[in-house]
């Protein structure tokens, strides 16, 4: 199966084509792994474990309701036997539909906007009983964070041709656009004040602007009459904000500094970002009628395999995928203790916007990978690359 998207990068750029299929077929390799004994939930997270003699285990971590959801939401663009095999024998709505069983014991909004999501793309007949939760959980005036609040808009907006909820529609897109500070394309963290201590309140992450701009997107496609050229300009400005901060390796940074629509700290950068985030937010604004932004994209993939963190360091030098163990080694980072390279420009940022504190590069360079590899890292890439048409 070849999604236009697909089509559209071997057209591109070839040698991407068959990464990106590459690491597709980890994806649809490594995801019955984490799924649990039952086939009804799926792991936080699988911790690489190397032994003496090189070979790999992994570990199975906690479990995670948004990443099954997230699962489902990529699983769908797959054949049905294919979404089985990744599913525990079920299809993408029959899994979603354990999910939405599950809402009433649901107490967080952005599972919550997921699971609905998620019913909304696979036309499951409970999807009313879904909104309802969010709507639940969606206080009126309360401030949300804003991937969550990201999430609410991007399930409804799924959900408009089929249940009523123009009145819940309008509200979350209106949060989106108040949201932001002043003339600065970028997200803040949170969409009102209260959630996050003041001395960091500037500072947003990556997922704070691939979120929204992608809602905002399918905001703008759902609708009809000349869509909404409001919701359109705010994607598009925050979009052409992270590709112009791109890194010259194709990374997307990972903090912004939500006033000034700065960088505050690049590391770590995360394989997410690089082969499913980034892509499939793009993609989505390009297919509303917005800016075609692939060279970024491509950009971003190649770092998948060309990793300048690690290429000038021999002893460091490892890859990122495994084939066969099924994972995308989670990030590369700076092995600082406590986070100290993010607290430190955090606030210094806070009193001096544009501050860079660039002794901390030479005394924490990123030269260490996370081996982790999480549910959702697979489901948004799946989503990316297989979603845009057949």
């Amino acid at each position: 199966m070849t999604s236009t998207r697909l089509a559209a990068l071997g057209q591109e750029e070839p040698s991407l084509l068959a990464l990106a299929q590459r690491l597709l077929a980890v994806a649809e390799s490594g995801l019955p792994a984490m799924l649990l004994p039952g086939g009804e939930a799926f792991v936080f997270t699988m911790a690489g474990h190397k032994a003496p003699d090189g070979s790999w285990t992994l570990e199975r971590r906690g479990t995670s309701t948004r990443y099954a959801a997230i699962t489902a939401l990529g699983a769908r663009f797959l054949p049905e036997d294919r979404q089985r095999a990744v599913l525990g024998g079920r299809t993408a709505q029959e899994f979603t539909g354990l999910l939405v069983e599950s809402l009433p014991a649901v107490t967080n909004l952005g599972d919550a906007a997921l699971i609905a999501w998620a019913a909304a793309e696979t036309e499951h007949p409970k999807l009313s009983d879904a909104v309802e939760r969010v709507d639940a959980l969606d206080e009126e005036g309360r401030p949300q964070y804003t991937v969550e609040a990201a999430w609410v808009l991007s399930a409804l907006a799924a959900a408009r041709g089929a249940v009523d909820v123009e009145r819940r529609f309008t509200a979350a897109r209106d949060r989106l656009l108040r949201a932001r500070i002043g003339d600065s394309p970028l997200f803040p963290h949170a969409t009102g004040p209260g959630l996050v201590p003041w001395y960091r309140a500037h500072v947003s992450c990556f997922a704070d602007q691939t979120y929204p701009l992608q809602a905002l997107a399918r905001a703008h496609a759902s609708t009809d009459g000349g869509g909404d050229p409001a919701a359109l300009a705010a994607a598009e400005a925050c979009a052409a904000r992270v590709c112009e901060l791109q890194g010259d390796g194709g990374q997307w940074w990972w903090h912004y500094d939500a006033r000034t629509g700065g960088v505050v700290e690049g590391y770590p950068v995360y394989s997410v970002h690089q082969h499913a985030m980034a892509p499939t937010a793009l993609f989505d604004l390009a297919d509303a009628g917005g800016t075609d932004f692939g060279a970024a994209v491509r950009r971003g993939l190649r770092w998948m395999t060309d990793v300048p963190e690690l290429a000038g360091r021999p002893e460091r030098r490892e890859p990122m995928i495994l084939d066969g163990l099924g994972v995308t080694w989670r990030k590369v980072y700076r092995g600082d203790p406590k986070k100290a390279v993010r607290a430190a420009r955090g606030l210094g940022t806070r009193v001096a916007p544009g501050l860079r504190l660039r002794s901390l590069d030479r005394v924490y360079r990123p030269a260490s990978v996370d081996r982790e590899c999480r549910p959702y890292e697979f489901g948004w890439m799946l989503h990316a690359w297989l979603g845009g048409g057949e």
